[in-house]
């Protein structure tokens, strides 16, 4: 078998570095393999380029060290004669006034009157979910007919959650929220991030919801009327 002769590197339409044929080499035993040494990376236009001074290192620490310094001594010499400087806020014993009300927190499960989660196990927020972070085990319950799906599993990994709140919108029950505290979150061990459902449903119960269900073997409930009465 003749090896296919080389050619030049082209560029495509879009200017992206097109690898051709020739990069792929022809071995003794016919196995091709990729010549790394025949692609060329794509010049950007605005690519950063350092100064002689930027390469120099030294200078660049001693202008990073002289930041951080000035900016401890203004504050603490405001702090020395009375004035506003930098303010430490103990979170979350204390909270900054301009803290966001709508802030996105610690998720929670909404409830039903029985104490039941709200959530019908549709899985529609672990789809969603970005960063892959929900998981949901779905069971069934024959003597439950308007809610005969529930979640028997129910967790959220928080040392992969991005804490976008998708989740919060793709439910189609308002079975989980995001309330703005996020008490506790940060650890020493992963697994210990693993937020199960009876956090969920236990830490700020919440039974306002949106579309409420009667509980188990009760009358429906009118909408708005979250009552245990049925």
């Amino acid at each position: 078998m003749s090896a296919e002769p080389r050619t030049p590197l082209s560029e495509s339409s879009s200017g992206a570095a097109v690898v051709p044929a020739a990069a792929l080499v022809q071995l003794q035993r016919g196995t091709p393999r990729y010549d790394a040494t025949a692609y060329r990376r794509k010049a950007y236009w605005n690519a950063p380029t350092m100064t002689w001074w930027e390469r120099a290192y030294l200078p660049e620490i001693l202008r990073g060290l002289s930041i951080t310094t000035g900016i401890f001594l203004r504050n603490l010499t405001r702090w020395m004669t009375g004035k506003k400087g930098a303010i430490t806020t103990y979170y979350p014993e204390e909270r900054r006034v301009d803290y966001a009300p709508r802030n996105r927190g610690k998720h929670i499960l909404t409830q039903r009157p029985d104490g039941t989660p709200q959530c019908i196990a549709c899985n529609m927020c672990a789809t969603v979910c970005p960063a892959k972070v929900i998981e949901i085990e779905a069971g069934f319950d024959a003597k439950d007919p308007a809610h005969p799906k529930y979640p028997v599993r129910f967790e959220i990994d928080y040392s992969r959650c991005v804490f976008c709140g998708l989740c919060i919108e793709a439910c189609p029950e308002d079975a989980i929220r995001m309330e703005p505290d996020v008490p506790n979150l940060a650890s020493t061990d992963r697994f210990d991030m693993w937020l199960t459902m009876d956090d969920m449903l236990t830490w700020n119960p919440r039974q306002d919801v949106a579309k409420p269900y009667p509980p188990k073997g009760g009358a429906p409930i009118a909408r708005g009327d979250v009552s245990s009465t049925p």
